[in-house]
């Protein structure tokens, strides 16, 4: 079956709610008076992604059975105090959508824009359509003015059928070790994978695209691997047991499912991510990246070797931690990442 329609309506979502936090980052940025704490023009920016990927693809695709597995909901921006906020989020999607032209619409109200929000609340399953996203994976990153991406899937009868990562701060050239991942002239990467189809990347502005995949690299010693930004994501420890394998280039940490999006065109080798444990990971932090690199031609699993499964709802239900690599390291990284697993139990003494 293609899914031709649905993938170019998830690529037009995705760059439009790429444009926005593109907007909100920007004055973000040039804003003397923020702190790092300060999680507001996050706030306005993952709402305001949210709204505009549901209302574009309501637009595109319009259907009686809409659905959608997504972070947000508008339950903060109903309370008292939230109207502000939510004005503002309002603002930014009608500037946008009108400065894309694409609707010959009245401008959006603030209602609307809950009800959009709201269309993300359900639970997804393995039965039926759903959509899974979310609105900006990388929120860290996002107010450091690093990486962060909007990632988009689609999931039909369970499977993830398609895949959209938007990932405006990403270089289209490939990263190295030795650089920073900060904002470039040369930046923004449109993903988009689709099953069976393989994997394209084009530049956010709407270049042609082109098919991208996975590192060849069966030399441990010649491959470099991702690990996500934030320590609490990732068991940096064990990743470093791992690189005992023979990987001699230090980790590349990135935030969100820019990695994913890095890895599927060959960027690096490996991707490792072992949360804290008792972390329940959520299907929007990799269904769109999963897809992103298998159509590539790598690999996705959990520590035990399984594919990951995005049927069971809002949560994947995994074994210990993620493994992303391609076809020829993965026996090898599996293994290496099962005895450091094994080692680690046993150094940890039991209460």
């Amino acid at each position: 079956m293609s899914y031709e329609k649905e993938l170019k309506a998830a690529k037009k979502a995705a760059s439009l709610a790429a444009q926005l936090c593109q907007k909100v980052q920007k004055a973000l940025l040039q804003s003397d008076v923020h702190s790092k704490s300060d999680k507001s023009p996050v706030t306005v920016a993952d709402y305001g992604s949210q709204a505009l990927v549901s209302f574009v693809l309501g637009k595109e695709l319009p259907t009686a059975s809409f659905s959608m597995v997504a972070e947000e909901d508008s339950a903060d921006l109903r309370k008292d105090g939230g109207q502000d906020t939510l004005e503002r989020i309002t603002k930014l999607i009608n500037d946008t959508l009108s400065s894309d032209g694409s609707y010959d619409l009245s401008p959006l109200s603030g209602e609307d824009v809950l009800t959009a929000i709201d269309s993300g609340k359900s639970e997804g399953g393995p039965n039926g359509r759903h959509w899974v996203l979310d609105p900006i994976d990388g929120t860290k990153g996002f107010l450091r003015g690093d990486q962060y991406a909007i990632a988009l899937a689609l999931l039909d009868e369970g499977k993830v059928v398609l895949g959209v990562l938007a990932c405006p701060n990403l270089p289209l050239q490939p990263i190295g070790n030795t650089e920073k991942h900060s904002l470039q002239n040369q930046a923004g990467c449109l993903f988009f994978a689709e099953v069976g189809g393989g994997t394209h990347m084009q530049s956010l502005d709407g270049s042609l695209s082109t098919k991208v995949h996975v590192s060849s690299t069966v030399n441990p010693a010649e491959a470099s691997f991702f690990e996500s930004y934030e320590a609490a994501h990732s068991l940096h420890d064990l990743s470093s047991s791992i690189a005992t394998l023979g990987v001699q280039a230090p980790p590349v940490r990135i935030d969100s499912q820019a990695k994913y999006g890095a890895l599927s065109r060959g960027d690096g080798a490996i991707y490792l991510r072992f949360p804290h444990k008792g972390y329940r990971e959520k299907i929007w932090d990799h269904a769109a990246g999963c897809i992103v690199v298998t159509e590539a031609g790598g690999v996705v699993t959990d520590a035990g070797g399984n594919p990951l499964d995005f049927s069971k709802g809002r949560f994947l239900d995994l074994d210990t931690g993620i493994i992303v690599t391609n076809q020829k390291l993965m026996p090898l990284l599996l293994k290496a990442v099962q005895d450091a697993l094994s080692e680690s139990s046993q150094a940890t003494p039991s209460l």
